[in-house]
């Protein structure tokens, strides 16, 4: 199974920078967009189908043209959960979930903390999800949650730490969450096959920050542990750019 996850930044934006060609080109079979900024009758859904996806489910905000989450599957899923079932986080449609035969895949857009009010309700939302997960994972075992964490984990993974260090999706809050999260029982995929610096998902369109490689690894690919021994790969798509982030790609060999 291929997996890609893409904030994308606005869905129709995306798609008018040729996303349609490039996801037929990259063949996934699960697609996991945030920040689809849109609902379903704003945009074509059967140019999706074409190429393919014909199961699209997506989970817009309450208030529109904000956030947003999405799955694409070439395969029929078991079921869809839209949500988390917690109202506090699930008005700003940041969860969906896909289940199949021998995995669940769930796209999550966590909350940028761009002030004060949304750091509180960012750091809200990541205690009850981490939560929320726990008791998820003891129905399902083989988890999948790819997306936008909006927090870079470790100082590889963002390129200015020291600079960066008080500025939100590099707190220490935010970072000490993140690796409780990891010890709750996930795995960042992509270092399981890559350790170095200066590989990153989400670029400023401010000083030409993408050019320079000025970045921040925001976007994973975490697996839960039973996952561990199907990974067969996990990369960052830097080279699409219809986004001011850029896709992540997991492939399990199940």
């Amino acid at each position: 199974m291929k997996i890609v996850s893409y904030n994308v930044n606005g869905i129709r934006a995306a798609m008018r920078k040729d996303l349609i060609s490039w996801l037929s080109q990259t063949d996934a079979d699960v697609v996991c967009f945030q920040e689809i900024k849109a609902n379903p009758d704003q945009f074509d859904e059967t140019e999706f189908h074409d190429i393919g996806y014909k199961y699209c489910y997506w989970y817009p905000a309450q208030k529109k043209g904000y956030s947003g989450v999405a799955l694409l599957c070439k395969t029929k899923p078991n079921h869809v959960e839209y949500g988390t079932g917690i109202a506090t986080m699930d008005f700003e449609g940041r969860n969906i979930r896909a289940d199949f035969n021998d995995v669940s895949v769930m796209s999550m857009y966590l909350p940028s903390g761009t002030n004060s009010a949304r750091l509180d309700f960012k750091l809200n939302y990541m205690d009850e999800f981490l939560e929320y997960s726990k008791d998820l994972r003891h129905s399902i075992p083989n988890l999948v949650v790819c997306g936008d964490y909006n927090i870079c984990h470790k100082p590889e993974d963002i390129h200015d730490p020291v600079r960066l260090k008080n500025v939100s999706g590099f707190l220490p809050v935010e970072r000490d969450w993140l690796t409780k999260f990891i010890d709750s029982g996930f795995i960042d995929s992509f270092r399981v096959f890559n350790d170095q610096p200066e590989n990153y998902t989400w670029w400023s369109y401010r000083a030409n920050a993408r050019a320079n490689n000025k970045g921040w690894r925001l976007d994973y690919l975490m697996v839960t542990p039973p996952l561990q021994e199907k990974l067969k790969r996990s990369v960052i798509l830097k080279d699409a750019v219809h986004s001011d982030h850029c896709p992540v790609l997991l492939e399990l060999d199940l």
